[in-house]
């Protein structure tokens, strides 16, 4: 089964008015998933979903698996969890593909040649959307290919000393300005920054995850409520009373790190940061010390009721289950990164109001700091300018 553009949805953003994100996606609302997966158990839930949420498929699978061991109310059939070095390859082949397809679209003026995507040809990773199943040896051997690729195609360096002395945001915009070549991503990298850097919207991060347990456990419990309690919380949810944003510079790891104001630069250079923090990570590291670069998990919140979440490319992933006695779907909720970046009253929503109207050159920027994973298009208030975003 595959999802139609139905299912799909996409959105729309209009720079300077106040509705400036019209748009969702149906899957996620009106109790569509729960009847989708009910009676469904076990890898079968993984598959539907792997085949619903096409783009990130790889992390619905492991937020599917972590919930469903949660509350599964016989211990004995529960599937065994896949190791963190799988979820690390695929975010990282996600990072790519956004970089190398959607990077690109988010230029203005600047039209997909095949010429531009010319320094894939040689990268290990394939960016084909195909699930990708490997053992944990053989994805530590494309995470060392990918660490070698980066760092004799696009660093010139080991990436450990990149990360030294470029890992933060303005380290990073003057590396891309003097000291690489012309590679594409890098080029849309330095071609933002300026616009980018005075694109500062207001933050308000998605911290629901937190190195306390007890207030980690108390957050998702509430939000695991807010899901089982609305048939569209999905679509439209909010936290602490308002929206939130998720991404690469709102990890639980970066939670108690003071950071400077969060730009669109910010959020955009975070993706290119995490890209090569995933690459750096060494296989053979003995588990105490390996690092803590993507949270995910799980909790029981009920009686066959468990919340879990992953951390993927575009943010924080979280799905909600009930299942019944035999351990089948009694009902299904996922919670995406998209949701809560494309809030009609989100971040995003609020910056791109303040636009003037025919600013499709920042809408457009804004529109790759937050990376929807669905259909995106801009839109100006002539009818006939319209940009794929």
């Amino acid at each position: 089964m595959s999802s139609s553009m139905d299912l799909a949805g996409s959105y729309t953003l209009r720079p300077g008015v106040p509705r400036s994100i019209e748009g969702r996606r149906p899957v996620m609302g009106h109790g569509t998933l729960g009847r989708l997966l009910r009676g469904q158990q076990g890898e079968a839930v993984e598959r539907t979903l792997g085949q619903v949420f096409t783009l990130c498929a790889h992390a619905h699978r492991r937020a599917a698996r972590l919930a469903l061991n949660a509350a599964h109310p016989h211990p004995e059939k529960r599937l065994p969890n896949e190791p963190a070095v799988l979820l690390w390859l695929e975010t990282a082949r996600d990072h790519l593909r956004s970089m190398a397809l959607d990077w690109p679209r988010r230029q203005p003026g600047v039209p997909i040649k095949p010429a531009q995507l010319a320094w894939l040809r040689d990268c290990p990773l394939s960016m084909s959307h195909s699930a990708h199943q490997s053992t944990e040896g053989q994805a530590w051997e494309a995470l060392t290919q990918l660490r070698c690729w980066l760092e004799d195609r696009l660093l010139r360096q080991p990436v450990g000393r990149w990360l030294i002395h470029h890992h933060e945001p303005d380290a990073l915009a003057r590396w891309c300005r003097s000291h690489v070549p012309p590679l594409p991503p890098v080029q849309a990298l330095h071609t933002w920054h300026e616009l980018a850097h005075a694109l500062a919207p207001a933050t308000h991060r998605l911290d629901l995850l937190d190195p306390d347990p007890a207030q980690q456990a108390a957050a998702l419990r509430a939000l695991a409520i807010a899901l089982a309690s609305d048939d569209h919380f999905a679509q439209h949810p909010t936290w602490l009373g308002q929206g939130a944003e998720t991404g690469p510079w709102t990890r639980l790891r970066h939670r108690n790190k003071t950071t400077t104001a969060t730009s669109a630069w910010t959020r955009l250079s975070a993706r290119w940061t995490e890209l090569m923090e995933i690459a750096a990570i060494q296989p053979h590291t003995p588990a105490q010390h390996m690092p803590d670069v993507l949270a995910s998990g799980a909790q029981q919140v009920g009686e066959g009721q468990a919340i879990a979440w992953c951390e993927m490319a575009r943010g924080l992933l979280l799905h909600w289950v009930q299942l019944d006695a035999q351990g089948q779907v009694a009902d299904y909720r996922v919670l995406a990164p998209t949701e809560w970046n494309f809030h009609p009253q989100g971040v995003l929503a609020k910056a791109l109001s303040t636009l003037a109207p025919q600013d499709t050159v920042s809408a457009l920027a804004l529109a790759a700091a937050f990376d929807a994973c669905v259909d995106c298009q801009v839109t100006t208030l002539a009818p006939t300018e319209v940009i794929h975003a």
